[in-house]
């Protein structure tokens, strides 16, 4: 069985990072007979410098990017569309506030040390672009944990201390450094770069072409 390493470079804030993750997982089971996957998740913070309380989505996103509310809706109802054919739930992705992701991806540090960080991820994708729900807030977080069913307790002393948060800056910085300016970004064997949410098909060639020219 010929193994292939993926390190997600994603943030939690990130509908395409989701959506990416979604057809990588396509991906992957297309190719499960041939190859054994191994998926790391890596910090990324799209606004790193949030504080305070959280904006409406849409008029941030105009802001951000120069562009019209009209014109964010719109992309966001193709992200949304995208979405549910991947069998996510995006129902509240323009009803969401914006808000700081650091604290969520220690959480994800810490459960991928209980074997669940790929499950973790996408407990907190669930909350912000399914629920609309604030994941900078520490509660959120633990619901998150809970339904999982992992220790709640444990995931509190973590968020209520500062564990894991030299690893989530240094990796950002390592990625960054690395030349890595948008997510998702998945780095396959140390050594390749796919950028952006690729479509399934997409995906499947390149692994495959990255699989055979592997030892």
């Amino acid at each position: 069985m010929n193994k292939i390493q993926i390190d997600i470079v994603s943030d939690i804030a990130c509908p395409w990072c989701a959506i990416g993750y979604a057809r990588l997982e396509q991906a992957m089971a297309r190719l499960a007979p041939e190859y054994e996957f191994s998926v790391q998740w890596h910090a990324f913070e799209l606004n790193p410098g949030h504080i305070g309380q959280g904006e409406p989505i849409l008029p941030a996103l105009a802001k951000k990017y120069g562009r019209s509310e009209a014109e964010m809706r719109e992309n966001q109802n193709h992200m949304m569309a995208i979405a549910t054919d991947l069998g996510l739930n995006f129902e509240k992705l323009q009803v969401r506030h914006t808000c700081n992701t650091f604290d969520a991806h220690r959480l994800v540090k810490w459960a991928a040390e209980q074997g669940r960080q790929t499950a973790m991820k996408q407990a907190l994708f669930e909350a912000y672009f399914g629920k609309a729900m604030d994941v900078s807030d520490h509660a959120v977080l633990l619901s998150c944990v809970a339904a999982l069913g992992l220790d709640a307790a444990a995931a509190k002393q973590v968020l209520d201390s500062n564990q894991y948060s030299a690893l989530v800056r240094e990796e950002e910085v390592t990625y960054q450094q690395a030349g890595v300016t948008s997510v998702p970004a998945f780095i396959i064997n140390n050594k390749y770069l796919i950028s952006g949410a690729q479509e399934p098909d997409t995906l499947v060639q390149a692994l495959q072409e990255i699989g055979a020219d592997s030892p």
